[in-house]
């Protein structure tokens, strides 16, 4: 599937936050929704804030993105952290390594999405082209479809979903501007308590209407988020435990395993969704 239908996702997460304006902050509620780790403590990660649209939220839901780009595997690579890609009649290996929300990205770049919640929800994501004079592309629901975790789009604490799915061929995204003129991805973030009705999922990413898209961004987008990125994470590779995480059949990351590279904090009730919009840009 191309870059062309990209992303956006609804996302509900819980309250709690820790922060210092010396030492970054710490996504208490992504981390401690994990199962406790059996092996000694080792040090919080920090984050950093980006950007923060708006008043900053006091208090605020939590939901965790990390963003990976594919490079090919050279020698020296560690074997856990390698994903089989099928170019046309052979297999090749290729290193996820994570990028900054706020990094641009190259026509040609192949392009994978981990996300995670502190809570139980249902994930969507919906994308859309963004062009040089402001508008907007056609709207289209790319995850779920039935081709990716065969449509079960449940998310849990611990548990990642991979956004294409590791066994999807092909298992990323590939950057490509079908105008000239494109900027970039819109990408709304969301999750939502139970499953939105009268979505018709086939293999294929699902055109929505403008009406349906607009009803959920008056109804849902009701704050901006504070955006915070893992200090030191940019670069870091794809691992053993982040892999078998967004499988469901065996472990769950636990506390001590790699942080999502990209916190969003929003302020709003514990039953609503959130709709969270960022952007990918080229």
């Amino acid at each position: 599937m191309s870059m062309k239908r990209w992303l956006c996702f609804l996302l509900v997460c819980q309250p709690g936050w820790g922060q210092s304006p010396t030492r970054g902050i710490v996504p208490e509620e992504v981390l401690q929704a994990r199962p406790a780790a059996t092996a000694a403590a080792s040090p919080k990660p920090k984050y950093q804030p980006v950007a923060t649209v708006g008043p900053r939220p006091t208090g605020g839901r939590q939901v965790g993105v990390t963003i990976w780009r594919l490079r090919p595997a050279v020698a020296g690579d560690s074997a856990a952290a390698r994903i089989l890609v099928q170019e046309e009649s052979k297999t090749e290996e290729w290193i996820p390594e994570r990028i900054s929300s706020t990094g641009r990205l190259r026509p040609g770049d192949k392009v994978r999405l981990s996300i995670e919640s502190p809570e139980p929800g249902y994930l969507y994501v919906v994308d859309r082209e963004q062009y040089a004079n402001g508008e907007r592309g056609v709207p289209y629901l790319i995850f779920p479809t039935t081709r990716t975790h065969e449509g079960n789009n449940a998310i849990s604490p611990g548990r990642l979903i991979d956004i294409p799915g590791q066994d999807d061929q092909p298992n990323y995204f590939s950057l490509r501007r079908s105008r000239t003129d494109q900027t970039g991805e819109e990408l709304t973030l969301l999750l939502t308590k139970a499953p939105l009705p009268d979505l018709e999922l086939g293999p294929k990413a699902l055109r929505l209407s403008e009406a349906q898209v607009a009803a959920w961004e008056k109804k849902w987008e009701t704050t901006k988020p504070s955006v915070f990125e893992l200090t030191g994470g940019a670069g870091q590779t794809w691992t053993r435990a982040e892999q078998v995480a967004a499988t469901g059949r065996t472990r769950a990351l636990t506390q001590e395993d790699p942080a999502p590279q990209t916190v969003y904090r929003v302020a709003v009730k514990p039953e609503a969704p959130i709709l969270v919009k960022l952007r990918l840009r080229l």
